[in-house]
């Protein structure tokens, strides 16, 4: 199974515990971030969200979805919250957020293989869409969460 790594930052201008509360509300996520098709939470998790489990399904410009469980494994709010996908992706995630003077950097690490048949087969000549296809969901992300928090988007890459 091909491997992807990617690094995402956006730059909100909010402070941190706004930008923590809209994202890590993941249910909402389909409200404000294009590309998003559905957030069904499985399971709870306890009270600081360890253990919850979350069938998140995705649409972009390429014509299939991709669907996956994302199940936390830490969470330090207003901090870090990472866990494991499982589905179409297997893989690790990391959110993490830090500010300086008002402006958040909100950083999301994400290293996944795929596992349907189709995509490792077309990787060798695919990969670069799939690669160009993440960056434009997370620009919509980045683009959302500024809208949601009716603020500016200083950065995004």
């Amino acid at each position: 199974m091909p491997t992807y790594r990617f690094l995402n930052i956006w730059l909100i201008e909010a402070p941190r515990p706004r930008v923590w509360d809209v994202l890590q509300d993941a249910t909402d996520w389909p409200s404000w971030w294009r590309g998003v098709v559905s957030v069904t939470e499985v399971h709870p998790g306890g009270e600081d969200r360890v253990g919850a489990r979350y069938a998140i399904v995705w649409r972009s410009r390429v014509p299939y979805p991709v669907r996956f469980e994302f199940t936390v494994d830490r969470v330090d709010p207003p901090r870090t919250m990472e866990g494991r996908a499982t589905g179409d992706l297997e893989g690790r995630g990391r959110w993490r957020l830090m500010e300086d003077d008002g402006v958040t950097a909100v950083i999301y690490e994400w290293e996944v293989s795929t596992s349907k048949r189709w995509m490792n087969l077309v990787a060798p000549i695919a990969r670069s869409v799939f690669e160009r296809n993440h960056g434009v969901v997370m620009g919509w992300g980045g683009d959302g969460l500024a809208r949601r928090l009716s603020v500016r988007l200083l950065a995004s890459g």
